[in-house]
């Protein structure tokens, strides 16, 4: 089933108009991937940039004329969405030198570097729209130290089923506790899944944290049709996309948001 699942969210990778593949030289010999998705047609009123969990890889490249991207994650998953919302998401994959996001890669300041060429040419593109750092699972560690490194250059910061690492093994241990997330110059916004069962992902840290920050608590969606801490489940807002999104996209665009959606 999740064979069949990434072969659909390639295709509809693939079929999505307008979407750009974009390398640019950051660091000395390396180059930093990222694909723009498609607006389809409406107006961008905020930009999302978007860091996957796993190896924060999602092997963009041309093959035949066709962009294509691994968009099995809830974040590339979502592209539609953040659009809808009038959000402009863009994904970032791994820089040439990293195969895959190491935990030091994502906590250092080389991965900084690397955004911040990234975030320029967005800027220079879409001049006067507010950008949002958003990560999800093991890509919030890199949301939230790109967000601390870059404070007030960014408009705000919003981590998804955030690593909080509580009862991690040790293979684990690199994950945001211990993070001082009042480093974070700019918003922040919290979103969890109620039911989110991975054991690096405890919803009861994200509640703590709801007394200091904007949390959004998930409930409900669809069976999980992969792991615990995979896309395919609760962890990934399986079935609740569009108005986990919806939430979402309302916090960046300064509008009235949902704090529960059931």
């Amino acid at each position: 089933m999740r064979s069949l699942l990434l072969v659909a969210a390639l295709a509809a990778a693939r079929c999505a108009a307008s979407q750009e593949l974009v390398s640019l030289p950051t660091r000395p010999g390396v180059t930093q991937p990222f694909v723009i998705l498609s607006m389809q047609g409406r107006e961008a009123a905020a930009i999302a940039l978007l860091y996957i969990g796993g190896g924060g890889r999602i092997n963009a490249r041309t093959e035949d004329g066709k962009l294509m991207f691994g968009a099995r994650n809830f974040l590339p998953r979502s592209g539609a969405e953040f659009a809808r919302n009038g959000v402009l998401p863009v994904v970032m994959d791994a820089p040439s030198d990293q195969r895959e996001l190491s935990d030091a890669y994502r906590e250092g300041r080389e991965q900084t570097a690397d955004a911040r060429p990234v975030i320029a040419e967005l800027k220079r593109r879409y001049p006067g729209l507010p950008l949002y750092v958003v990560g999800t699972s093991r890509g919030t560690i890199s949301a939230a130290y790109v967000g601390r490194d870059l404070g007030q250059e960014l408009a705000g910061v919003v981590l998804t089923s955030s690593l909080f690492g509580s009862g991690a093994p040790r293979r684990m241990a690199q994950s945001l506790r211990g993070f001082d997330y009042a480093q974070i110059q700019s918003r922040l916004l919290f979103v969890h899944h109620r039911e989110d069962s991975c054991e690096h992902t405890p919803y009861s840290e994200a509640a703590r944290l709801g007394a200091r920050y904007d949390l959004i608590s998930v409930r409900g969606g669809k069976p999980a049709e992969s792991a615990a801490c995979e896309p395919f489940a609760a962890h990934g807002y399986y079935g609740k996309e569009a108005p986990t999104v919806d939430a979402m996209a309302a916090w960046m665009l300064k509008r009235p948001f949902p704090r529960e959606i059931e």
